[in-house]
């Protein structure tokens, strides 16, 4: 089933943010190897352990939580979050102490 508000189809961010232990040599190939598969999954880095993802609804995120769920390491935790664009719109963000300039959504969903 589609996720539609208005006649309007609603899009997604996904966002990834992950703490693992990266101490031994085993645990830093782990953590590497985790954020690569989130890269090749579409991800982009917004910090060293927060990756976003936009997704085209509620069931596609459903897909890469599964996959996600897959390629989590056996240390360390990870959450998803999701939401909205509306509410990604309302990001309020800082760099050097001032604040951005507020979030745009993509025109449209674009595939590779």
């Amino acid at each position: 089933m589609c996720n539609v508000v208005n006649g309007a189809y609603r899009m997604m961010w996904m966002l990834t943010m992950f703490d693992l232990p990266v101490q031994t040599k085993k645990e830093r190939k782990a953590a590497t190897q985790f954020r690569n598969f989130l890269l090749d999954q579409g991800f982009e880095m917004c910090q060293f352990s927060v990756y976003l993802r936009f997704v085209a609804g509620k069931e596609q995120a459903e897909v890469y939580v599964r996959r996600i769920a897959s390629a989590v390491p056996s240390a360390g935790s990870v959450q998803v979050l999701q939401f909205t664009d509306r509410q990604y719109e309302k990001i309020i963000s800082f760099t050097g102490g001032i604040r951005e300039p507020p979030q745009k959504n993509p025109e449209q969903y674009s595939l590779f």
